[in-house]
């Protein structure tokens, strides 16, 4: 969910050490070769509600009869094996959680939903309305929803991939109602008092002596117009509560996010804290220490109901977690909730959303994540390159402003919030994705992150319902056509894909094995001069260089659509030799007085191994 985040419980954030990754100088041959057995992970996230979906009516505003939609059992043994193929090590199933939704399952027990608070006629992802189950959309059998993801979780891992689900800790829906809590847990919201604006155990903040009131618009209709018996623009909640981004008034203005409410996690309404907070050197400890530090603290209760949720899931068998606008809740929370879950799980893979630059250090090093999103700064800057406007020093200068904490910076190209590649409002061309899909994922140790449809150059121009297109919708019932190509009425073999489609699948998967370089793996960016024919820095040209022990190479990339690109790649000394292309073939060249002449065509890349 990309915003711009609003400053409630943020200004008083504890400030954080850098934490300094320290290495022996002796480490075992042992460990060296385990090292090198390790794969950068690689995430590929998926809509689960759209990935099976063979259906391509495409009606706005359409029905799950209409339009169709994806189901756990879509996700077989050999679509895993494809998806596995692409080099990924985890599969994040967005929008699996039970949220609200315009379709009628009361012949299940679950309460029916107001569209007036829906957006969209098959609800956002990001407005959970119930923590301990899945979405009834997604099942063949709705009253085994829960049993039938618990397979796809099994599947997933018989693939050899690992299971990420989101958490939105922010806020929830509000018709919150969980019907599937075990036994001794309370809803949120169930124990407040209401009769508050704020108190530190009440889940939510109050507009007391007020009701809710739906937002209105004269550029909006609910359900696109279309008739529903619930649609009359009223939605009972007495007190209002606040709006999901912090919204205070009891009508929001129908740009928040009023389908949700906003968690109170003992954060004062004048954003002063209601619980400790970390001491400065909490910041070098790690999340073993952190765990010890909560165990004596008596703190908010909707901690403790967001701690019990993530370790029910991974009771399930999730091995990690997308967080959901993660910088709007205290880093102290995260402290709590992420030493909790490692000490159940180790390994679990921790990804937060996080936009505000100032903020990553703190939710690294204080907040224990093992990774955020590296969007502002490193990918608006690659957008702008790819749209022709900004320049390789500056997604250079971008990525350099994090070196400290690189390898917890994950990259991406696509994903739910952002525009596809090759709509006419990005790209306009799913071409234009490979130079900045090179640079992306060979830059740094960070994981890399794909989006269904992004390999096969899926555009994002359906006209769903709620929204504009550019995105695949993630708020309506729809088809995405060219990942449908790829689908084939369910083989996974490409088999209705273009000639170009199934060329740009084939890249992306060559692209994505060279993970298991070790000098992607492991090695260490070597910053190296790349100089246009006027001897000056070529500014459509980006190049770097990574090198450990065991390999050195070389990566240049021409994000010119239009124009052949040659330059001079100015070397570091000692760099002596043969360079062999690991990506397309382009010729063998020899390094002479360190440097290498290297042409390229539009929008080509090399991958060059050095020979030594």
């Amino acid at each position: 969910m990309t915003i711009k985040p609003l400053v409630l419980a943020l200004s008083l954030i504890s400030g954080s050490m850098i934490l300094t990754a320290c290495q022996s100088a002796n480490v075992s041959e042992q460990s060296k070769q385990a090292e090198q057995q390790e794969q950068k992970p690689v995430v590929y996230q998926v809509f689960t509600r759209l990935f099976g979906n063979t259906e391509t009516n495409n009606v706005p505003w359409g029905t799950a009869a209409q339009n169709g939609v994806g189901k756990f059992d879509d996700f077989t043994p050999k679509a895993l094996a494809e998806i596995k193929a692409m080099g990924v090590t985890h599969v994040w199933y967005t929008g699996v959680l039970h949220h609200a939704l315009v379709a009628d399952y009361s012949a299940y027990g679950i309460g029916i939903d107001d569209p007036d608070v829906v957006k969209g006629r098959a609800g956002s992802p990001y407005a959970i309305k119930d923590y301990y189950n899945v979405n009834p959309d997604l099942a063949l059998e709705p009253a085994k929803r829960l049993a039938e993801f618990e397979a796809l979780i099994q599947r997933t891992h018989d693939a050899d991939m690992k299971v990420v689900i989101d958490i939105v800790p922010n806020h929830v829906a509000r018709n919150y109602q969980s019907l599937s809590a075990p036994q001794g847990a309370k809803d949120f919201g169930a124990q407040d008092n209401t009769s508050l604006v704020y108190a530190r155990d009440n889940n939510f903040y109050y507009v007391t002596g007020q009701d809710f009131k739906v937002p209105e618009s004269t550029d909006y209709q609910v359900l696109g117009g279309k008739s529903h018996p619930l649609v009359d623009g009223e939605f009972s909640e007495s007190p209002a509560k606040w709006t999901g981004n912090g919204a205070r008034a009891a009508q929001p203005h129908i740009h928040d996010w009023y389908e949700t409410v906003k968690v109170n996690y003992g954060v004062r309404p004048d954003g002063s804290y209601d619980f400790p907070t970390l001491p400065a050197d909490m910041a070098q400890q790690d999340y073993r220490a952190h765990y010890a530090f909560w165990q004596s603290k008596n703190l908010p209760d909707s901690w403790y109901k967001f701690r019990d949720i993530t370790l029910y899931w991974l009771d399930k068998g999730v091995d990690g977690f997308r967080y959901d606008m993660a910088e709007m809740v205290p880093v102290e929370f995260w402290s709590f909730l992420n030493s909790s879950i490692k000490m159940q799980n180790p390994d679990a893979f921790l990804l937060a959303e996080v936009y505000n630059p100032t903020l990553y250090r703190p939710y690294i090093h204080q907040g224990k994540m093992d990774f955020l999103y590296d969007k502002v700064g490193f990918y608006d800057s690659l957008k702008l390159l790819m749209q022709g406007t900004g320049t390789a020093q500056s997604v250079m200068d971008a990525h350099l402003s994090v070196s400290d904490i690189a390898p917890h910076m994950l990259h991406f190209l696509e994903n739910h919030d952002e525009q596809r590649i090759a709509s006419p409002e990005f790209a306009g061309s799913a071409e234009k994705g490979k130079p900045a899909m090179v640079v992306s994922h060979l830059i740094s140790k960070a994981p890399t992150m794909l989006y269904f449809g992004q390999s096969v150059g899926e555009d994002g121009s359906e006209m769903a319902g709620f929204g504009k297109p550019s995105r695949t919708s993630i708020f309506d019932y729809i088809g995405v056509p060219a990942h449908q190509a790829w689908m084939n009425n369910g083989k996974f073999d490409g088999g209705q894909l273009s000639n170009e489609q199934k060329a740009l699948r084939q890249y992306y998967k060559k692209l994505m094995s060279l993970s298991s370089l070790p000098a992607i793996q492991h090695g260490e960016l070597v910053q190296i001069n790349t100089l246009d024919g006027t001897k000056k820095p070529a500014k459509k040209v980006m190049a770097f260089a990574r090198d450990n022990s065991a390999q050195q190479v070389i990566v240049a990339s021409n994000f010119d659509a239009d124009n052949v690109q040659q330059v001079t790649i100015e070397l570091p000394k000692g760099w002596q030799g043969k360079v062999v292309d690991k990506l397309e073939s382009h010729p063998a060249l020899v390094i002479e007085k360190n440097q290498l002449t290297v042409t390229l065509a539009p929008l080509a890349s090399v991958v060059y191994e050095l020979e030594n």
